[in-house]
């Protein structure tokens, strides 16, 4: 039964490290309660939320959530960083196409998972451009799927792919010199960038690229609603968060997954939190994503991070 002033919020997460406490029930928010829904496609509930308000609060991919705002949708991010990644290995290619160099994709098409908005895809393109001087204008882009922002339209260069046919088909049959963000797994495809795990932890140590792919998003009727619910937010998750990292760093995860790992690995070359929350810890990478996405067409004008994360959060570190 609800508690008289304390709201009960329909929320999607997927269950990971750093939320695994609040959905537990070992961490309690302060002045609500989260009842979450489970959703096996995470991104389907990224369409609802974004197509529907379908939720109070969801997780949402940075990209998604970018272009929504531009386009007018009606709920607000918090500066509650809960997934990230590294986005060399994602670009890959047939062992035996020909595609050596980043730079052979110039005049050929690449397959793209899902579409050209999704935030995997913006990073890895960025890593293309930026450090190995790609020309994106000169790639046909094929996706293999529909945009969550309906309203949203691609650049020129952005195609559908024509069904029935599969990215991991039209990659072995040549029709594609590569592939971006599919979960292809076999001998004969690889990462078109060779080590790319130790590639972009390089990248990470030299030049701080340590992409953010989802945050957390509120409807902004529940934020209106509830004046002090951001800020509790941003506790509740940043608690659930310090229950995951003492953990991790302590030798307290049993098996750890390959996110797990990665957030070791973060932590054992910076020696800081892998999974900082707030705007000012992560100003430099929102700030990249945003430059990138106008660059790639996808925002249409720069934005001011503190136009789009909730006011109250916007001092918020944790």
């Amino acid at each position: 039964m609800q508690e008289p002033g304390r709201p009960v919020l329909r929320t999607v997460t997927r269950t990971q490290g750093a939320n695994e406490a609040l959905k537990s029930g070992e961490v309690t928010p302060r002045g609500f309660r989260l009842e979450f829904e489970e959703v096996p496609v995470l991104v389907s509930a990224f369409r609802r939320m974004v197509r529907e308000l379908a939720y109070d609060v969801s997780e949402m991919a940075l990209t998604t959530y970018l272009v929504a705002k531009e386009h007018g949708v009606e709920f607000t991010a918090l500066p509650i960083f809960i997934a990230r990644g590294l986005h060399h290995g994602v670009i890959q290619v047939a062992a035996a196409g020909g595609i050596r160099h980043p730079k052979d994709l110039e005049g050929r098409r690449v397959g793209v998972d899902r579409g050209y908005t999704v935030t995997t895809g913006v990073w890895a393109r960025a890593i293309l451009q930026e450090e190995y001087g790609v020309d994106l204008d000169r790639v046909t882009w094929v996706l293999s799927g529909d945009e969550h922002v309906a309203q949203y339209r691609p650049p020129a260069n952005v195609v559908p792919v024509k069904p029935p046919r599969s990215l991991e088909e039209l990659l072995r049959s040549g029709k594609l010199a590569a592939v971006l963000g599919a979960p292809i797994q076999a001998p004969d495809v690889t990462p078109l960038i060779p080590d790319p795990t130790g590639t972009a932890l390089t990248a990470l140590r030299e030049r701080g690229l340590y992409p953010i792919n989802h945050l957390v998003v509120v409807r902004d009727d529940v934020l209106r609603a509830h004046p002090d619910l951001a800020r509790d937010l941003f506790d509740a998750f940043v608690r659930a968060k310090q229950v995951y990292l003492d953990r991790l760093t302590n030798g307290g995860i049993a098996s750890p997954t390959a996110v797990d790992r990665l957030h070791q690995q973060v932590h054992e070359l910076t020696g800081a939190d892998p999974l900082p929350y707030g705007i000012e810890p992560n100003r430099e990478a929102l700030e990249r994503l945003v430059r990138t996405a106008v660059d790639q067409k996808i925002l249409s004008r720069p934005v001011e991070l503190e136009d789009v994360f909730a006011g109250d959060t916007l001092d918020l570190v944790g």
